[in-house]
């Protein structure tokens, strides 16, 4: 069996993802074969894999830290909300159904056995396999169904790291409460702690790690310094939710819609590269300003997202932007709503349906079955707007329920966008399935080139970088990171055999 280690934190968003991403790059740097793993995970943002199954976007993100491809058996349980207390179920990259909280705590043993397949499959082909919680261990309500914190640390015997988050207050009552919390024998399988988005001077830590010594006799193994990163999120939380006013506005003003049931919100992080552009976004349609291109992005309800744009004041905002003739995007979800109507015959969302914007000449009708596959194609006609566009190769995948059609009488305006029939454009109008539409190397440059000429300036986009080139300096700067804040020789000591028993 491969050998193990596990971050867990004490709060979501205490940076689990990215550490577990940063250990998959360093182990991965030294040679060894490294694989990620976190048995089950809720996210909106998502993946599909090369076999067509859709796993958390975060395990994606460590599997390329890894230099590997992403795999099912890295994210076997992925939860999709659908409302406040239901989620589509997804087991082994494929959706199950729909579920409330409850349906879902009473069913979820019975998914251990495919956990331990993963697993198993996954320790064939690996050395080390870093593996991620959720969550924080402590909530105690739910330990005795615990599948995904120290209940798999214990199926795994796997030493246990934990992480907390000092920018948002309270670092040493996070640790200290976190481990009061845990039974005796989940305390001995912690094996270290580490604070996590430190700001200053370090030494100045080091009063407060001495007093908690005392009380918690687990080892400080690393304060990693705040790092700001450009690679993908997965919750809802992330930092990049808190760019919306105006007054963040660069020369070209990117606005991104964000719908309640937003999904894979990573669609524009390519933009981030540019140093004269920005990407705001934006919930209050008094924060919407005057930007130069809007982008609808994915829904998981794409009905209610639909329903919140008119009572929220973002459809009087979206329909202004257009009639100015300046771009405007839809993504998945995005490319539904601007469509005339959409569908949930099936109650595949919360059924009904919905007068959608009307700004494309489409219509969606939600199927039971999802459509989970990648893509790669050309985008084919871009209009006048962006000319460097029309031909450009696009690479990236699908994940929607609805299936898209003309209307009857459609303007003889529509053109397909994206090949394949994954999207259509309408004057300034663009709709897509395809997310990473953005990500191949050219594609943003000659996006942010287009916006610029029509404003009459220039934006420097001659470092352009494609998603995943700058992703791969973006790991390697993660791991350098980690090996120079962390006492690695400690967390190599720290690695144990998984003892999975193969006859559960």
């Amino acid at each position: 069996m491969a050998k193990v280690i596990m971050i867990q934190g004490t709060m979501s968003n205490a940076g689990k993802s990215l550490l577990a991403a940063g250990l998959c790059r360093v182990f991965s740097r030294a040679g060894y074969r490294v694989r990620p793993f976190k048995s089950q995970n809720m996210a909106l943002n998502s993946f599909v894999t090369p076999e067509g199954l859709e796993i958390g976007r975060a395990q994606a993100m460590q599997a390329e830290a890894c230099g590997v491809e992403p795999s099912f058996a890295m994210n076997p349980i992925l939860l999709k909300p659908t409302a406040d207390a239901s989620s589509q179920v997804i087991v082994n990259g494929r959706s199950i159904g729909n579920m409330t909280a409850r349906e879902y705590f009473a069913f979820k043993k019975e998914l251990i056995p495919e956990i331990r397949s993963a697993f198993r499959k996954l320790s064939e082909e690996a050395d080390i396999i870093v593996i991620e919680g959720a969550g924080s261990p402590a909530e105690i309500n739910l330990r005795h169904k615990d599948i995904v914190n120290m209940g798999l640390a214990e199926m795994l015997d796997a030493p246990v790291l934990l992480v907390g988050d000092i920018d948002r207050g309270g670092v040493f009552a996070q640790l200290l409460g976190t481990y009061m919390l845990f039974t005796e024998e989940e305390k001995s399988r912690l094996t270290g702690l580490i604070i996590n988005k430190f700001r200053g001077d370090k030494t100045l830590l080091e009063p407060g790690i001495e007093m908690i010594r005392d009380k918690l006799p687990v080892p400080f193994v690393g304060v990693i310094p705040y790092t700001k990163l450009s690679l993908e999120d997965e919750d809802s939380i992330s930092d990049r939710f808190s760019r919306r006013s105006p007054l963040d506005a660069k020369a070209v003003d990117i606005v991104c819609v964000r719908l309640p049931w937003l999904s894979n919100f990573t669609d524009l992080d390519v933009f981030e590269q540019f140093d004269g552009v920005s990407v705001r976004y934006v919930d209050d349609a008094r924060d919407f300003g005057h930007p130069d291109m809007v982008v609808i992005p994915g829904s998981k309800n794409t009905i209610a997202d639909l329903r919140w744009i008119r009572t929220s004041g973002m459809e009087e905002r979206i329909r202004e932007h257009q009639a100015s003739g300046k771009p405007l995007f839809g993504i998945c979800g995005g490319f539904q709503i601007l469509g005339a109507a959409v569908e949930d015959p099936y109650e595949v969302e919360e059924g009904g349906s919905e007068e959608g914007l009307g700004l494309l000449p489409i219509k969606t009708v939600m199927e039971s079955e999802k459509t989970t596959r990648q893509f790669e194609g050309t985008a084919v006609d871009a209009g006048d707007f962006f000319p460097e566009l029309s031909g450009h190769s696009i690479k990236g995948y699908e994940i929607h329920m609805g299936k898209t059609v003309p209307i009857e009488g459609a303007s003889e305006n529509l053109r397909d966008f994206t090949s394949s029939g994954t999207g259509v454009r309408c004057g300034n109008v663009y709709g897509t399935y395809v997310h990473g539409f953005f990500d191949e190397k050219g594609v943003a440059g000659s996006i942010i080139r287009g916006i610029a000429a029509s404003k009459g300036i220039a934006v420097d986009t001659s470092g352009e970088m494609g998603r995943m080139e700058f992703k791969e300096k973006e790991y390697d700067r993660l791991a350098d990171v980690i090996e120079e804040n962390m006492d690695m020789d400690a967390v190599y000591a720290m690695l144990r055999e998984a003892r999975i028993s193969e006859d559960d």
